[in-house]
């Protein structure tokens, strides 16, 4: 035990007891009113945890010894997968089925502190996290492995720069687990700051080194073919694509569930990359809709053109969201929006100017439940209500999780 008083210092050891779950893959305990953060851990444990950060106002640990186990513990299936080693997967040492509980507890905590959300709204929205087919291993199609001073390719520690050089990542594709690019296999890439490892759903399969940001294909072809919303895309290996294989189809599903799009309808997909949902979307308007698609990034502007080509009711408009709002780049009527921003979440200002072009609903994409739940506090300042709210396991084994909303206006 610690002395009273006397705060938790890195590196020492410290028995505690393990609190509730929090973002990020920790759970929370104290120890002398001190807040501990401590990953590897179930609430309800007695561990042992060595202190990784000292901050102001709490630390970080690790649970090193576990003293008694709570019953969704299980063995990690990589041994890469504990304190000091790999920090790629955050839950491995939990259960699939209390990984999707742990999540859920995340998301509703986010919504109730964040979002402003009282325990009878939380309950009627019955927030759950339902897993994607294909289990929790083996489904990561884009890995980018980092590479060491001696040219070594493996993974980061949690919150570190430090590559950990491994022989294998059990939550990437079985096809990117064959290929010959970790150091086991007598591989080294002297020059790359990164190497990155592509199998799409269309069968391709691309190794590309990454230096000073700029990736470069060493093996396989440079674009890949992604199957997804009953059609073939054609993108760039390096640009963005959801990582699980049956992530794009589970969250298209979701979208048109929520916003129920009608002929004749006009979208606006909103942060919309490749075009996935503008497409999805543009068959359910159909050729009398119109669907207005905008996006920032160079490659996520050409890869929609080129894809959505042959529909003609989508427009894509090269700006950023802010300004193609703020300078009517995009103008009304507008009926349904899908909005699917970065993790740092679509923010105060878009969110007004959406409530003010008066849709029916909008369709939120999240990756993050805080910037969501941020955000959906800001909706419902100004009389929106969260309708539905579905996560889904898009991530296993890591904390991550992605949230579909659907957002009415004022009656």
């Amino acid at each position: 035990m610690t002395e009273p008083g006397r705060g938790l210092e890195e590196a020492e050891r410290v028995e505690l007891t393990v609190g509730a779950v929090a973002p990020g893959g920790h759970c929370v305990a104290r120890v002398d009113g001190q807040v501990v953060f401590v990953r590897h851990a179930l609430p309800g444990e007695r561990v042992v945890a060595e202190v990784t950060e000292v901050h102001k106002g709490f630390v970080r640990a690790d649970a090193v010894t576990v003293l008694t186990a709570a019953p969704e513990r299980v063995e990690p299936p990589c041994p890469y997968a504990k304190p000091g080693r790999c920090g790629g997967c955050d839950l491995q040492h939990v259960t699939p089925a209390a990984q999707l509980e742990w999540k859920a507890a995340v998301v509703r905590e986010q919504l109730t502190r964040l979002g402003g959300l009282t325990g009878d709204e939380l309950d009627r929205l019955g927030v759950r996290v339902e897993a994607l087919p294909g289990g929790p291993l083996g489904w990561r199609s884009r890995v980018r492995y980092a590479v060491d001073a001696a040219g070594r390719a493996g993974l980061l520690k949690h919150r570190s720069h430090e590559v950990v050089p491994i022989d294998r990542c059990l939550i990437a594709h079985p096809v990117i687990q064959e290929l010959p690019v970790l150091s086991p296999s007598g591989a080294r890439w002297p020059d790359a700051d990164a190497v990155d490892t592509v199998a799409s759903t269309g069968g391709d399969v691309t190794v590309s080194t990454v230096a000073e940001g700029v990736a470069t294909p060493v093996d396989g072809p440079a674009e890949v073919r992604e199957v997804a919303a009953g059609r073939e895309w054609t993108l760039p290996a390096s640009a963005f694509w959801q990582v699980h294989p049956a992530a794009a189809d589970t969250l298209v599903g979701a979208v048109l569930a929520a916003l129920q799009p009608r002929p004749g309808e006009s979208a606006w997909d909103l942060y919309g990359g490749a075009g996935l949902f503008a497409a999805a979307v543009a068959d359910r308007v159909g050729p009398g809709g119109r669907v207005t698609l905008v996006e920032s990034a160079a490659q996520g502007v050409a890869a929609a053109r080129e894809n959505l080509r042959d529909l003609r009711q989508v427009e894509v408009v090269a700006a950023r969201v802010e300004t193609a709002l703020a300078r009517r780049r995009i103008t009304g009527p507008v009926d349904v929006v899908v909005l699917d921003p970065p993790r740092s979440g679509a923010g105060a200002r878009v969110v007004r100017e959406l409530a003010a072009a008066g849709p029916r609903a909008v369709a939120y994409v999240a990756c993050d439940p805080a910037a969501f739940a941020r955000d959906v506090r800001t909706f419902t300042g100004l009389g929106w209500r969260l309708a539905t709210v579905r996560g889904f396991d898009l991530f296993p084994m890591t904390q991550h999780v992605e949230l579909v909303g659907l957002l009415l206006p004022p009656d």
